[in-house]
């Protein structure tokens, strides 16, 4: 007994650090838009809901579609955000994503970089996960995965995508919680060629919630997604139902914006984002040796980190178990990796 509370007590210590931690980082501060000024509609057009001072856009998923926007430009790198807010309730099967993409204008050598919210059976938390694909290296996929450390549905809270040519950063409430750094090992897998912005709902039944064991069920609808607080801090190349411009202009735009504090991983940055991937990543291609015998170039694996999970790449059950531990309660009962 005294050894379960000596373990209770060592993780609402760490969790109460993280949070000390993440304060101490400086707001990311970047000028926001409002939606006509970068963004248009892309799908399921009566589902989309602007606010009168066109700030915030929510998205509905119904019987009869999802709902998205995108960027009205491409953009040679950039910092990319939205404060979002999730659907609450019963969400299995539902999807909202908040990515950059040129699969639209590429199809077969398209890049990608990905926040895919996954909705839960009523009492499960969401779960969120981040992908990279570069040339359409959509058979080597590069998925994270994490449990957020609150409510995405009771508020707003900001994700953030950076991309610059040498590396890539996705970031929760201005926190990192992922960095993937270009390597000449990477070749094309990294992403290189202009994308467009995208935001959206759908119907993901098939796959979304453990293995499409559960879908999505309509008496619970319709299911909203709030979006606000929208950034676009990048170099316009084109628009994305034309050509392409060049992107040699963008060359000074690039340099500043990778001189800037938003690239710049000081040592408080990268504390934030070892202790956010200590007590949140669920599961992580880089120590998924079952599916890729060969580690990925660009995997920065740290021993520490590498015995909290499987060959499967999966948290190990003993720290889903610590990690749901709190003061005065039970432990967990034991989670499948399926429903992570």
């Amino acid at each position: 007994m005294a050894g379960r509370r000596l373990l209770m007590a060592t993780a609402v210590v760490a969790a109460a650090a993280a949070v000390v931690a993440a304060a101490a980082l400086e707001a990311i501060n970047v000028t926001t838009v409002a939606f006509e000024e970068g963004y248009t509609p892309l799908f399921g057009f009566d589902n989309i809901l602007r606010s009168a001072d066109d700030r915030t856009v929510s998205l509905l998923l119904d019987r009869s579609t999802g709902s998205g926007f995108m960027s009205s430009s491409m953009y040679q790198h950039g910092f990319f955000s939205a404060s979002i807010k999730l659907p609450s309730d019963y969400t299995a099967g539902v999807v909202v994503a908040f990515y950059t993409s040129n699969g639209d204008v590429i199809e077969k050598r398209h890049d990608e970089l990905d926040f895919e919210f996954l909705g839960n059976i009523r009492g499960k938390p969401w779960r969120v996960q981040t992908n990279v694909y570069g040339n359409g290296s959509v058979s080597r996929g590069r998925e994270e995965r994490y449990l957020l450390p609150f409510d995405p549905t009771t508020e707003f809270h900001r994700y953030s995508i950076l991309w610059t040519r040498a590396a890539i950063v996705f970031f929760v409430d201005d926190v990192p919680i992922r960095e993937v750094r270009r390597t000449p090992a990477m070749t094309g897998d990294f992403p290189s060629k202009p994308m467009s912005i995208y935001a959206t709902v759908w119907d993901a039944s098939t796959w979304a919630t453990s293995g499409g064991r559960y879908r999505v069920n309509y008496r619970y609808g319709p299911f909203v997604a709030s979006f606000t607080d929208l950034a676009l801090l990048g170099c316009r190349v084109g628009d994305p139902i034309g050509q392409m411009l060049s992107s040699a202009a963008c060359a000074a735009a690039e340099d500043a914006l990778l001189a800037s504090d938003l690239a710049v991983m000081t040592l408080e940055k990268q504390q934030a984002m070892r202790r956010f991937r200590e007590q949140n990543m669920v599961y992580s291609y880089c120590y998924d040796t079952l599916r890729y015998p060969a580690p990925f170039p660009e995997c920065d694996v740290v021993e520490s980190e590498r015995r909290r999970f499987k060959g499967s790449g999966h948290l190990r059950l003993a720290f889903r178990r610590r990690r749901r531990t709190r003061p005065g309660s039970r432990p967990a009962r034991p989670t499948r990796a399926a429903d992570m």
